[in-house]
């Protein structure tokens, strides 16, 4: 069943790498920490094109929670998409949620996850809401 965050999710990023043969493990396929590179480097990449990876008052978005969910193994020759949504904002975090997927094949799903990021003041360590422009990209 989807829950009501996935329904209210919109895509706003595919990011297309290639996989790199440092990304493989000994069964040579993709090993399962660079799931995790591969969503971050979709999630920086749109946060910078929108100019809200860091702000003019050091403000920013960290991960305080991060999920994955293996499908299938990722192997050495292919390229992938990461397909990057977001969900609405609440009053300090955002959900993101993604899907790496083969450019080869869009319904061939290696892995789907989630990232729970929080709004902070990089100097203080301290949470703060969610900017209007940033909420405002998330509705």
């Amino acid at each position: 069943m989807v829950g009501e965050s996935e329904r209210a999710r919109k895509l706003v990023s595919v990011f297309r790498l290639q996989v790199r043969f440092a990304d493989l493990d000994v069964n040579r396929h993709v090993n399962n920490v660079a799931f995790f590179t591969f969503m971050e480097q979709a999630r920086v990449d749109w946060l910078k094109n929108t100019g809200l990876q860091t702000t003019l008052k050091g403000e920013g978005p960290v991960v305080v929670q991060a999920s994955c969910n293996y499908r299938k193994a990722i192997p050495f020759v292919e390229a992938v998409d990461v397909r990057l949504y977001v969900g609405p904002a609440g009053r300090t975090s955002f959900p993101t949620y993604y899907e790496i997927v083969s450019t080869n094949d869009e319904d061939c799903i290696y892995a789907d996850g989630q990232a729970i990021m929080v709004w902070t003041d990089r100097g203080a360590g301290a949470s703060r809401p969610v900017p209007d422009e940033l909420r405002a990209l998330l509705a």
